[in-house]
Order: C-alpha cells, then structure tokens, then sequence
C-alpha cells in the first residue's frame, strides 16, 4: 500500500520530535524519501557531484540540527528545499570567492567540468543546456529548474519562493529566451 506523502511527512516529523531512537529512525526514513529529490536540485545549482554530495550532507545536518524548528506551515519538502537551496547558495558563493575566472577564458569553466565529470553522461545538447543555465541570475536560475526539471506548477513554486506565480512566469519566461540565445550563439 502506497502511502501519501502527508502521512509520511507526519510520520517523520513525529519520530524526529519523540528523540532517541525514533529521531534517528525518522531521519532516515527523511532521508529516503527525500534524498535523491535534495541532490538533484543541488546538483542542478552546483553541477559538479562531489559538490553537491558535500553541500547535500550539510543539507541533512541542518535539518537534523534544526528539525524541532520545523513548524508544520508549510509542506515538508518546502522547508527542506528552502534549506538545500540555502546551503547551495552558500557553497556558490563561498566558491566565487575561492575562485576568479578571466572574463576572456574562452569555453565555460562549467563545459570543461562536465567534460570531465564521470557522473555526468549527457550529449553536446545537454552540455550546452546546462551551459546556458550557469549564465543565468540565481533566481531566474531556481525558476527554470523548477519548472523544468520538477515539472513543479507556479502555484507551488509561489509558495516555496514565496513570490507572486506572476514574477516566477516572467523569470521563466526570461530565462527561456535567455538559454535559446545562448545556444543559438553556440552553433
């Protein structure tokens, strides 16, 4: 019997607030249900796996850390992608700072990492996708992941961001136009 996400997310929550045992027992039904979600959305904001591996394992810290917090006004996976994008965001910025790029260095630092990157097995049309999705302001960024990768609707997306589904349909919208220049310009 399949059961709803609700209750699952109920369930959760009560076995993380009993503590002891049941908390560790909720935790790790948190993680396999919501695991492999997390690391797709961190990994579409970090690209590389070993980077959202890392920034995935200070996801599920936090929320271990801070799951007494957790008022139950929002949907579970809500609260928990608020975090994962924060802690995503976190890792981006700490990164520039680490890093600076020429601004004539040619290919994109992203294009060479996919390259190399074993768990990434895409053809030259993702690599140029994901390309044209590194060009993109974080928020139009967020936006079109959600949309198309999540397939999420812009009522949800409205109350995950917690802006108007009118603002995120014009994101979406400039973000396409955005990623169809870029990829013109690349053939």
């Amino acid at each position: 019997m399949v059961q709803n996400s609700e209750n699952v997310d109920d369930r959760i929550m009560s076995l993380l607030r009993e503590g002891g045992s049941h908390a560790e027992s909720g935790f790790r039904l948190l993680m396999e249900q919501y695991q492999e979600r997390l690391y797709w959305q961190i990994r579409r904001m970090v690209f590389e796996h070993e980077d959202a591996n890392d920034v995935l394992q200070n996801c599920f810290i936090k929320v271990y850390r801070s799951s007494h917090t957790f008022e139950g006004k929002s949907k579970l996976y809500t609260w928990l992608y608020r975090i994962a994008t924060n802690e995503a965001i976190t890792f981006l910025n700490k990164k520039k700072q680490r890093m600076a790029t020429p601004l004539d260095a040619g290919e994109s630092p992203l294009a060479n990492r996919l390259r190399a990157d074993d768990h990434f097995d895409g053809d030259e049309a993702q690599r140029k996708l994901m390309a044209a999705i590194e060009t993109l302001p974080d928020k139009q960024r967020q936006v079109f992941n959600l949309r198309y990768f999540d397939e999420m609707n812009y009522a949800d997306m409205s109350e995950l961001l917690g802006t108007s589904e009118g603002a995120l349909k014009a994101s979406f919208h400039h973000a396409v136009k955005k990623i169809e220049g870029f990829v013109r310009s690349c053939d």
